[in-house]
Parts: structure tokens; C-alpha cells; sequence
């Protein structure tokens, strides 16, 4: 069986639960927090990042790695179109998702979510280089009324945990909600995704585990 190890606070983690979850595949979780200097993680993830999961054949750690081999392994219940083409254009999403949304938003997250501060300079880049990315981003996404279009795919697991990230981040920081700013309806797509069986155990989970950190603070 495979075992998801992280914490349900991290947007990538709920990224490859919700896929699990929405494939129904059986797994365990195993609270590892980021960071850590045990062997035993580092073994499975040499940055000790969160989310890594160990399979009956050995570990694997990046979130998006882990999606397609989850994928790959288990074709049941798939996440990815079967055309070639169309299986592209949804891992296109995803790289926009990760890479041009929510890896540039993370600089705000400092000051927007653990009380730290965020230099004029960051601010500035980071408004920029969300504007532009945002822009680019609506010529691919489709909202039809996934991300991707019609049906739920992987993108969706990619896009219900980092969106409201990216949107809350540059509201708190930035004064302004850049992805609202720029066209893009996060809420009522979150609130769409957000119904799914699958999505509310994730966001159950994750704030069961918020509310238990915020009692041992």
C-alpha cells in the first residue's frame, strides 16, 4: 500500500492526496514535517520537501512525479485524457499552475501566512511577474467548468490547492487580489472543485490539522 507522507497544510501535499483520494487508490498518511533530518526521509526525499510517498518499490518525492506515476500505476479511474494531445495540454496547465503561478506567489507567503516580511523589491517583482503570468494563464485555462475543460483532470488537483494560495497571498501582501484583478474566478471554481467527495475530505483534514497546531502553539 502506499503511504502519502507530509502535512495536510502543504498545497502540494493535498495535490497528490486529492488525486489519490479522487482515483481511489488505498493509502496511509505519515506526518513528516518539512525540513526534516532524519535518514529516513532523507533517503526518500533528498531536499527533505514535502510530499514524498513510499511505494512497495521504493520512494518517490515531487508532487508532480508522483501524480503521473500514480497515473501510470493505477489507469483505473484516469486523471489525464487518453489522446496524446489533449493529455499534453493538461499537464500544461499544471506546469502553469506550479511553476508560473503559485512557485511565484510563494515569495509573498512569509508575510501573507507565518508573520514575516517582504521586502518593496520582492513585492514589486512579484506583481509584475504575476501580471504577465496570470495574462498567459487565461489563454490556456478553461474553466468549462474545469480547468481544463468538461471533465475533472490532474490539472484540477494542481489548481483547487494553489489558486486560493496565489489569490489570498497577493490580497494580504499586495493589497490586491491578482488573480480576481486579472480574470481569473478562483472562488467559484474553488467552490465548484470544492464540493467533490474527495475535496471536502482534503479540506476537512486540513483544517482539522490547522485547528490541532494552532492548540499546541
Amino acid at each position: 500500500m502506499i503511504t502519502l507522507c507530509g502535512i495536510s497544510l502543504s498545497n502540494y501535499y493535498c495535490k497528490v492526496k486529492l488525486a489519490l483520494l479522487e482515483k481511489g487508490i488505498p493509502f496511509t498518511e505519515e506526518r513528516v514535517a518539512t525540513g526534516s533530518t532524519d535518514e529516513a526521509v532523507l533517503a526518500a526525499s533528498p531536499l527533505a520537501k514535502v510530499p514524498f510517498i513510499r511505494t512497495p518499490q521504493g520512494p518517490l518525492c515531487e508532487s508532480q512525479v508522483i501524480v503521473d506515476y500514480l497515473e501510470a500505476a493505477y489507469p483505473q479511474v484516469p486523471l489525464i485524457p487518453a489522446n496524446p494531445y489533449a493529455a499534453a495540454k493538461v499537464r500544461e496547465l499544471i506546469a502553469f499552475i506550479d511553476l508560473h503561478l503559485e512557485l511565484v506567489a510563494r515569495d509573498l507567503y512569509g508575510q501573507a501566512f507565518f508573520g514575516g516580511t517582504v521586502s518593496d523589491g520582492t513585492k514589486e517583482r512579484v506583481r509584475k511577474q504575476l501580471t504577465k503570468n496570470i495574462q498567459a494563464f487565461k489563454r490556456l485555462a478553461k474553466f468549462a467548468p474545469h480547468v481544463a475543460g468538461e471533465s475533472f483532470t490532474m490539472a484540477d488537483c494542481a489548481a483547487w490547492v494553489s489558486l486560493p494560495l496565489v489569490g489570498q497571498a497577493t490580497k494580504l501582501v499586495l493589497g490586491e487580489d491578482l488573480l480576481l484583478a486579472g480574470g481569473v474566478d478562483w472562488k467559484g471554481y474553488a467552490k465548484l472543485v470544492g464540493e467533490r467527495p474527495a475535496a471536502v475530505k482534503v479540506a476537512a483534514d486540513r483544517k482539522a490539522d490547522a485547528a490541532a497546531l494552532a492548540k499546541k502553539a
